[in-house]
């Protein structure tokens, strides 16, 4: 049984009401519902654990794990799509501007930003009933629980009123079973908002427009938030008061980045000069300087490192990850920059733990994007087109601009540290992997599971080629829209609806239909309404007839028809549509083509029942075939969109015309050249893929090939379960070549074939293979056989398909295709799970016989500081390497121009990045960017890079050079290491608490390896040098090493060598840079001969197993004697001067803890003693006093370091605060119907807080009482 854990306060957050609602709808068994405080396995809330699936966590992946398929789209890829859409949509925009307007910092700005939500919503449900769809879905589940704020408490039926159809749907929403079983009955907003009343030109009981007077009850709790808003006006005044006499810090006081260069003359390769001193602090580009040539030439990233030989036994195993090939023609972006810092990290690890370690770099040919490349470079260099220089010559200029740009992708790489080995690079078109290809084809092709057929392609007309469904974007429109199309000067209009109207053959009757693409209607072959319209029954076995021809339509029927939707009748096209193609081959309808490659039209129907233009009005005439032709030559080459205004206009003058309305519509738009895609049906070649796809699913059901996380298999199985057959053919010049020729018999007992009949077509290795094939198949003498190769290539996905067994040379017997092959993982992000993983699965088990990895690890994807999709428009991509050198606002804005905005574009861009980098983006360097990205890789959910968290981490890198730094100097030049980490047993309770919180530290992050669990590695990393290292274990070192004790400085100094080299081999897969430069400057342990840190040994459990969970518990609490020190100093504002400080134990086990660690008290808080007190002492007069625990209470004397008079005003005045708000949680407490409408975790809450209050209250009047006797 599954349960899902929430936590407490669950019924205020959207996040988990629309969990809970989508377990309603979960089928039986439910799972069990626990409220906690904190998760299991320290997870986040919510999360789901499952004996079957496992744990996952977050709002989306844990309703995506309850959802049954009808939520979810129902098996479409597309519809759930669009459903994973609105719901990031609904966490990252609508969430915010929701809740946004209860809080005054933001309340305008949220206020604007939910009312544009509302109207994109409204404009959305005009013409639909949900979301995505005509049923509801996890969407619908995600958004309206996101709105129940809006429509309680701020929406009035004003607001309403211009918001009918989001209101529609709201309530039909929240009036669903299951909702109701969750949220009871949701109540709208029956006046105007709380706030609306408070504006200083109405009074407070004025009646309000549209709602009765208010209530005394209402009064007076507008009284006390009016009293509340003084108080804070007035306190904010008093800070403004003390800031203005503050003193302006010079320039001196500011801190800045310091910028030190390395400029010691190094050859590359050289191992980097590390001679001289540190420098005072960390600068990127002085660490990052001169490591990775040197790694590289020192040969520490190849398999072979160490080694005789690879095929060699290795008893701590291997590990093999191939990387994602980035396109020849990209550069990095952020997403490459997450996907490298995960895959670097986990191949550092697994090297560093001594496993035969392979992390393969490649690069794919990207066929239409190179293409594209070359063909801009010739047209602005020569003047000329690819069809000038013909196929040969321009292939050749393809490869020509290879060899100058093609390698910057590997060069940005190297900058990011990348630990791959160059010597197996390979590139998809080179020999090898060329040769895989041609021969993964010829051997599915002769199994019958390559075939030709044609079917409906995405067609770029701009292009002249198929593309894929992941080169295509979907611009979602909420109306009316003029878009720029590529060979069009003017604009191109979408998102309407034009009806019009078909007469019914001998009949007066006419049926009406509607479509966002009337051009198409020269197309149509048939009319479809549903088998259960009662309006259309009369109809069946009917036909209307087509305006322009004389060619009768069918009226079918058929059950794809939304009777909802219009009139309920829709034109059919088969061959420019994929409904209609699917109705069409149900009905054995006509295809008729109307369009050629370039978007012209062709083949229009005939005859026409006009003749010519007269005046922007067509007029009828006879049945003329001199008139028809001179008709169709109206038709014949008029550019797509062109003649979208020309039958418009038909139709008019026909009297067909009905009307144009605002119509929400996704557009397909290709991403490599933005045109407008088009279905066109097209003799291609396909792979079959239903057997594949079953093998694939049932690898993952066998637990043969794990995903992680989990509820990606949900996807997967979707995928694999409902797969249609995959278009491979290209129409490009750029790519593998398709090794198919079509044959021609010269003999006439051979009839001639047709494109599309597979039995003509033949593959081979070469023109003589494929010819004595052919002559075979014929029983023809060769000579007798024509052939013609295909002039298509493939897929560029077929040939990443093939990658991770065609780089080691398949099909030939290779070392490296018997060692490395299968791999061991595969590491990407989860948008390409279907078009490149499950496809090198298919591939890999068809021609291998093997899975091409054993795991798959889905990382998500980067979006900015507001949760928004990286976009050039908004301004917000950011180029990785920009954030490692820093870059100022003007430089971010001459990136723009040289992207293909559009003037309205580029100036939103440009206050896009203003409004983000104000001043530009600080450099941060390579290792704080990739501890970041890893920091943030929290499972399940997609990442909001935030360039601020970034800089955060430089810092962080700054302090690790300072601490190691001071600690060097506190090892001293002399000192040599011990040749073992094993304590001596002479060391001091720091020593043991520090090597414990080591010992921790290396448990978690070799957990968090293994579970990929990157937050929880960075985390455990961090904490250990910033918290236990920096803040405590150096400052109690500062009084040993300034003592005289020799034997407690040499047992000190080896603890902390230990710290030093454990926390930077911790550290390292995510830092190398800067873990390089400082363990190169640590002395080495004898035993230890190991060149560099990348191929040091990982810290383990054998090596590092000294946890001491007492000691920790112990010095945990006498840290927190130290915190509530350092608050009574911050509270009073002694920052130099030292106090006498006294503690109160409770027990007799908190008195043996503070005496044991009194010495450590004292250094850490800056205290001048420490006295220890009995329960039955009194509180030392003139002194301050704060909890530290339930067993321990901490004194400050203040006497003689204050001012008495205004600290006793400032107690006066929390007292008064304090009672304030005990009094009103009282009031509340004490209502009449608190016990049994009040949840009885928030009855909990408030007793709780109650008590807090009450012991804070006493606390104050005991420090009040001991300063009036000072006084």
């Amino acid at each position: 049984m599954s349960t899902l854990y929430l936590p407490v306060s669950s019924t205020s957050d959207p996040r988990c009401l629309w969990v809970r609602i989508t377990g309603q709808y979960a089928p039986n068994p439910r799972p069990v519902v626990q409220e906690v405080e904190k998760a299991p396995r320290n997870l986040l809330l919510p999360c789901l654990l499952s004996p079957c699936t496992g744990s996952v966590w977050g709002a989306w992946a844990v309703s995506y794990m309850l959802a049954p398929e009808t939520l979810l789209g129902g098996g479409d890829p597309r519809m759930f799509s669009l459903i994973k859409q609105w719901v990031n949509y609904a966490e990252s925009d609508v969430l915010p501007a929701a809740y946004g307007v209860d809080h005054k910092q933001v309340k305008e700005r949220a206020r604007a930003e939910l009312q544009r939500i509302l109207e994109v919503f409204e404009g959305h449900l005009r013409l639909r009933t949900y979301l995505v769809g005509e049923r509801l879905s996890l969407a619908d589940i995600a958004l309206s629980c996101c709105l129940i704020h809006p429509f309680s408490k701020v929406l009035s039926p004003a607001l309403r009123h211009s918001i009918p159809n989001v209101t529609r749907w709201f309530l039909m929403c929240v009036n669903q079973t299951q909702f109701k079983e969750i949220l009871g009955e949701v109540t709208l907003l029956s006046g105007e908002p709380e706030n609306a009343a408070n504006s200083p030109d109405v009074p407070s009981n004025a009646p309000l427009a549209n709602g009765p007077p208010k209530t005394a009850a209402q009064l007076k709790k507008e009284s006390k938030k009016k009293e509340k808003l003084e108080r804070f006006q007035q306190k904010q005044d008093k800070l403004k008061g003390q800031q203005a006499e503050k003193k302006p810090k010079t320039e001196k006081d500011k801190k800045e980045l310091c910028v030190i260069m390395y400029d010691i003359p190094t050859a590359p390769g050289e191992m980097k000069d590390i001679s001289g001193p540190m420098p005072d602090s960390y600068s990127p580009q002085y660490v990052e300087a001169a490591w990775y040539a040197w790694w590289e030439k020192e040969g520490f990233f190849k398999p072979e490192y160490g080694r005789k030989s690879i095929s060699g036994p290795n008893p701590k195993g291997q590990f093999m990850m191939c990387i994602p090939p980035p396109n020849v023609t990209g550069s990095l972006h952020l997403g490459h920059a997450l996907t490298n810092a995960i895959q670097d990290s986990l191949t550092r690890w697994h090297r560093m733990r001594g496993e035969l370690t392979l992390w393969n770099p490649g690069c794919d040919h990207a066929g239409i994007a190179t293409q594209v490349v070359v063909e801009k470079k010739l047209w602005r260099e020569q003047k000329k087109t690819r069809h000038d220089l013909g196929r040969g010559r321009f292939i050749e200029e393809v490869w020509k601009w290879k060899g100058e740009k093609g390698d910057r992708i590997y060069h940005q790489l190297r900058i990011l540290g990348s630990s791959l080995d160059w010597d197996r690079a390979c590139f998809t078109m080179e020999p090898k992997l060329s040769m895989a290809v041609q021969e993964a084809f010829i051997r599915l092709h002769e199994a019958g599971t390559i075939y030709r057929s044609k079917r409906l392609v995405n067609w770029s007309c701009t292009l002249n080629s198929a593309i894929s469904d992941i080169e295509v974007d979907k611009k979602e429109l909420t109306g009316r829209m003029v878009l720029p199309v590529p060979g069009y000067k003017e604009g191109v209009e979408f998102g309407v609806l034009v009806s019009f109207a078909y007469k019914v053959k001998d009949s007066g009757e006419e049926v009406v239909v509607a479509t966002t693409r009337v051009e198409t209607m020269l197309g149509d072959t048939a009319v479809a309404v549903h088998p259960q319209d009662q309006r259309y029954q009369h109809l069946r076995g009917k036909s209307v007839l087509h305006p322009f021809t004389s060619r009768l339509l069918p009226i079918v029927f058929d059950e794809f028809v939304d009777m909802s939707f219009g009139t309920g009748a829709v034109k059919i096209t088969p061959a420019h549509d994929q409904n209609d193609y699917e109705v069409g081959m149900r009905h054995s309808l006509e295809f008729i083509n109307i369009m050629d490659d370039s978007g012209l039209l062709v083949n229009v129907p005939q005859p026409f029942l006009v003749s010519h233009r007269a005046g922007g009005v067509f007029e009828a005439f006879p049945c003329d075939s001199l008139l028809l032709s001179h008709i169709c030559f109206f038709f014949q080459g008029m550019k797509r969109f062109e003649a979208r205004k020309a039958v418009l206009q038909a139709l008019k003058d026909k009297g067909l015309f009905k009307e144009i309305k605002d119509n929400p519509m996704v557009v397909p738009i290709c991403s490599r050249s933005k045109d407008i895609v088009e279905p066109l049906l097209k003799p291609q070649w396909y792979v079959r893929c239903d057997e594949m796809g079953r093998k694939a699913a049932d690898a993952v059901r066998e637990g043969h090939l794990s995903i992680k996380p989990e509820f990606h298999n949900k996807t997967w199985f979707n995928w694999m379960d409902n797969i249609r057959d995959w278009c491979i053919s290209r129409q490009l010049w750029w790519g593998h070549r398709i090794p198919a020729y079509f044959v021609t018999i010269d003999d006439p007992s051979v009839p001639p074939g047709e494109d599309t009949d597979g039995t003509y077509w033949i593959s081979g290795r070469s023109e003589e293979e494929a010819r004595a094939k052919a002559a075979k198949h014929f029983n023809v003498a060769p000579d007798k056989v024509s052939l013609k190769q295909d002039e298509d290539v493939l897929d560029t996905w077929f040939s990443s398909g093939l990658f991770p067994f065609s780089i080691f040379g398949w099909p030939n017997e290779s070392e490296d295709l018997k060692v490395f092959y299968p791999g061991t993982l595969l590491e990407t992000g989860h948008d390409i799970l279907f078009f490149w993983v499950a496809r090198m699965v298919m591939l890999g088990l068809s021609l291998t016989g093997k899975l091409p990895f054993r795991e798959v690890y889905l990382h998500a994807i980067v979006r900015d500081a507001h949760g928004r999709k990286m976009s050039k428009s908004l301004g917000n991509v950011i180029d990785p390497l920009d954030v490692i050198r820093g870059i100022t606002l003007q430089g971010l804005h001459a990136q723009l121009l040289d992207s293909n905005l559009d003037p309205a574009e580029l100036e939103r861009a440009k206050e896009g990045q203003k409004a983000d980098y104000p001043s530009g983006i600080p450099e941060c360097g390579t290792d704080a960017l990739r501890f970041a990205l890893c920091a943030y890789t929290s499972q399940g959910r997609d990442i909001n890079l935030d360039v601020n968290r970034i800089l955060g981490y430089r810092h962080f890198c700054n302090k690790l050079w300072n601490a190691t730094k001071f600690a060097m100097r506190g090892l001293g030049d002399n000192f040599t290491p011990p040749p073992s980490s094993l304590p001596s047993g002479q060391e001091s309770l720091a020593d043991l608490w520090i090597l414990s919180r080591l010992t921790l530290a290396v448990d978690l992050c070799s957990a968090g390896f293994q579970n990929y669990d990157f937050p929880g590695i960075t985390t455990a990393v961090y904490n250990l040098w910033l918290y236990d290292l920096c803040d405590v274990h150096l400052e109690l070192l500062k009084p040993v090493f300034s003592g005289t004790d020799e034997i407690a400085i040499a047992v000190a100094r080896n603890t902390l060598y230990t710290c030093l080299d454990a926390g930077l081999r911790l550290l390292s897969p995510f830092m190398p840079f800067l873990t390089e430069e400082l363990y190169q400057r640590l002395p080495r342990r004898p035993s230890e001969t190991f060149p560099s840190v990348t191929v040091t040994p990982y810290p383990d459990a054998a090596e590092l197993h000294w946890r001491d969970e007492e000691l920790e518990r112990r010095m945990d609490l006498a840290l927190l004697i130290v915190k509530s020190i350092r608050s009574l100093r911050a509270d009073y504002n002694l920052t130099k001067t030292k106090a006498d400080c006294y503690v109160k134990c409770q027990d007799a086990d908190t008195k043996s803890v503070v005496l044991a660690h009194t010495s450590y008290i004292t250094v850490l808080s800056s205290s001048r003693s420490l006295v220890i007190l009995e329960p039955e002492d009194p509180a030392p007069e003139g002194s301050a006093v704060n909890t530290a625990s339930d067993k321990a209470t901490v004194y400050m004397m203040l006497k003689g370091l204050i001012d008495v008079e205004k600290e006793m005003a400032k107690l006066q005045a929390k007292k008064t605060e304090l009672s304030r708000q005990l009094e009103k949680l009282r009031e509340r407490v004490s209502g009449a119907d608190y016990r049994t409408k009040v949840p009885p975790t928030v009855q909990q809450q408030d007793s709780e807080k109650m008590k807090q209050l009450e012991t804070e209250t006493q606390k104050v009047e005991e420090a009040l009482s001991s300063f009036q006797r000072m006084a």
